[in-house]
């Protein structure tokens, strides 16, 4: 008998990702010279190929890109400098920013202009976290509840998250940060999006023998979405194309489940379903 094979009620490309993805698209129909994104507009490798034979080009800086092209700010966001110096290269911004990552932008400024020391929880490097801290130049980063046991901590701390964090992360942060101040002011920034995937995606992943996470390997949310379904199924695989796909994964089982990070199209889970269906068939 066949196994039954079920994508989870929320997976895949979230608001944010659809918003930049049709923003960027239109501005390569209207823009009259070259179009660049700042890095790549979402961590997702076969999006950023398509784009590019639309047209649509990733640079590594502002100034790799020649004055009068159109440069359009990655969904992750980015410092003030960064803005500064595209504008100052004689290039036309669009910002493609999620508005959910803009609402952390406005958080840490405020916390910062309060007199709140700021913690942002989240992955030190990632695109999104070093733009939410070119928004408060006392921000400091935070992986774990382990980091913040050694630090130094200030009488009055203000805490965000990157949002596409992990909430058991926040929750086991928060938790080591009380009792360390005086007062502590936790602005909630995971996004609904994200928060949406992960209990669905862990509710599938406790009803499952095999579950298939979908995504970009550089994709934050995405690892995250597959460490919360491996904690409740071992057999979890994180996959980017359908063709990375074994049918070893599923000898034997009687129900696969598959779930997708917000910056994976509807695309790439069709075509990963498809493959898994001919695996178990």
């Amino acid at each position: 008998m066949a196994a039954t094979i079920t994508v989870a009620d929320k997976a895949g490309a979230c608001f944010g990702v659809e918003r930049a993805l049709e923003l960027v698209r239109r501005t390569a129909c209207e823009a009259k010279g070259p179009v660049h994104t700042l890095g790549p507009l979402i961590h997702n490798p076969q999006v950023v190929e398509a784009l590019s034979c639309e047209g649509v080009s990733p640079v590594t800086e502002p100034e790799d890109a020649q004055a009068g092209s159109t440069l359009v700010m990655r969904a992750h966001g980015v410092t003030p400098q960064i803005e500064r110096r595209a504008q100052e290269a004689g290039l036309i911004t669009v910002d493609a920013t999620c508005p959910y990552v803009k609402k952390v932008h406005v958080a840490v400024a405020r916390l910062q202009k309060k007199g709140y020391e700021v913690l942002v929880v989240g992955e030190k490097g990632h695109p999104e976290v070093e733009g939410i801290c070119g928004h408060a130049s006392n921000a400091r980063v935070v992986g774990s509840a382990a980091e913040v046991a050694s630090l130094g901590i200030g009488r009055r701390v203000g805490l965000v998250a990157q949002t596409t964090l992990e909430r058991s992360v926040l929750r086991s942060v928060v938790g080591e940060l009380v009792g360390r101040c005086e007062e502590l002011l936790v602005i909630d920034t995971i996004c609904s999006a994200t928060r949406e995937r992960q209990e669905a995606a862990a509710d599938l992943a406790s009803r499952v023998d095999v579950m298939v996470v979908v995504g970009g390997r550089s994709s934050a949310n995405t690892r995250h979405l597959a460490d919360v379904c491996r904690a409740q199924c071992g057999r979890t695989y994180h996959v980017e194309l359908a063709d990375e796909l074994d049918g070893s994964w599923f000898e034997g089982v009687k129900a696969v489940g598959i779930t997708a990070g917000a910056s994976t199209p509807a695309t790439q889970i069709k075509e990963v379903r498809a493959r898994v269906e001919a695996l178990c068939s």
